[in-house]
């Protein structure tokens, strides 16, 4: 079974919720363990916070979209957010790069991602503008999926 989906959100919060709400759904459809749409999920919500809060040409500036892209293939989910900033994080593998305080109230969510996901990559969109977030996640599946029984 291979099902692909694509949104182009505003910058807004209220964006963020859209997205993981379409994912759990497909999840629970296609029969994906909870824990493990759990797990994709948190880390889908943190790659979209971080679009928003600083996937734009101009700080502060929300008229902007980024896109969120999903494909559940086989035993893999592998996601991506795109946005349309002036440029990207590095990675929280690479070197030089510092945790977050624990004190701190942000700059946890590219740490969150690569923790609770299998493969997670960072880096710019080719030609343009922007910085795509991207992870995969290997699936589990429930034993009486609902797609399959419908």
């Amino acid at each position: 079974m291979s099902i692909w989906w694509s949104l182009h959100l505003r910058r807004d919060a209220a964006s963020v919720p859209l997205a993981r709400r379409l994912l759990i759904g497909t999840m629970e459809t296609a029969g994906v363990d909870p824990d493990v749409s759990y797990d994709i999920c948190v880390a889908l919500t943190e790659a979209c916070a971080n679009a928003v809060e600083h996937g734009g040409a101009a700080h502060g500036d929300r008229s902007e979209a980024y896109r969120v892209t999903a494909y559940l293939d086989g035993e893999k989910c592998r996601i991506e957010v795109a946005d349309s900033g002036t440029g990207g994080a590095p990675a929280p593998q690479t070197p030089g790069v510092r945790m977050a305080r624990v004190d701190a109230e942000d700059g946890r969510g590219l740490c969150l991602i690569r923790e609770l996901t299998d493969h997670f990559h960072i880096g710019g969109r080719p030609g343009r503008t922007g910085t795509v977030v991207s992870f995969d996640k290997m699936l589990k599946w429930k034993k009486d999926p609902s797609l399959l029984t419908a």
